[in-house]
Parts: structure tokens; C-alpha cells; sequence
């Protein structure tokens, strides 16, 4: 299994380069979701890495394919400007799971 990395900005795909990991850079809608599909269809792929911004562009295609599928496990990384969530994101989203607050 491999990584495949879908960015929005050279930077990222480089230095995602210098650790192995091949990828596209995209800007539009249309080759985002032409880049994940083609991503979650090449059966090497075991994890796709996906820059935040590019996924709040297709968080509904992103989602959906979560809902229905396992494999590739996508994620969701920072770019070279930083993560765009809040500092307590990750407790939210808890809280949001659970129903409760942690």
C-alpha cells in the first residue's frame, strides 16, 4: 500500500515528495474530484492525504465516500500555511460523537 497526496499548493507536493509520497496539485472543484476518484479507484492507494482547504472544498465527496467505504483511509492534513481548524477541533468533534461533553 501506498500514499497519494492530493494538495492545493506545490510546496506541500514537494515536500511530500521528499518523503515518497507522489501526488497532484489541484485548485478547481472538477480536478479535485477527478484526483480523488482516480486516487480511491488505484487499489496500491492505502491512505490519501488531502490538504484542509482542499477538503472543505469537497467535504460533501469526502464524506460520502467515508460513509460508504473503508479503504483508502483519507486524511486530512495542514498545509504550508498551517492548520485552518480551531486549537480545540479535536474535542469538539468528540463531543459532537459522543453526544456528551468530555
Amino acid at each position: 500500500m501506498r500514499f497519494f497526496l492530493i494538495s492545493d499548493n506545490i510546496d506541500t507536493r514537494a515536500g511530500m515528495r521528499l518523503a515518497g509520497i507522489e501526488g497532484v496539485v489541484v485548485h478547481q472543484r472538477g480536478e479535485i474530484e477527478e484526483a480523488f476518484r482516480t486516487a480511491v479507484q488505484d487499489e496500491s492507494v492505502g491512505i490519501i492525504l488531502i490538504t484542509e482547504l482542499l477538503a472543505q472544498q469537497a467535504d460533501d465527496l469526502i464524506r460520502e465516500y467515508r460513509l460508504s467505504h473503508t479503504k483508502p483511509l483519507i486524511v486530512e492534513i495542514p498545509d504550508r500555511h498551517g492548520t485552518r481548524r480551531p486549537a480545540d477541533h479535536i474535542m469538539r468533534y468528540v463531543n459532537e460523537a459522543v453526544g456528551l461533553k468530555v
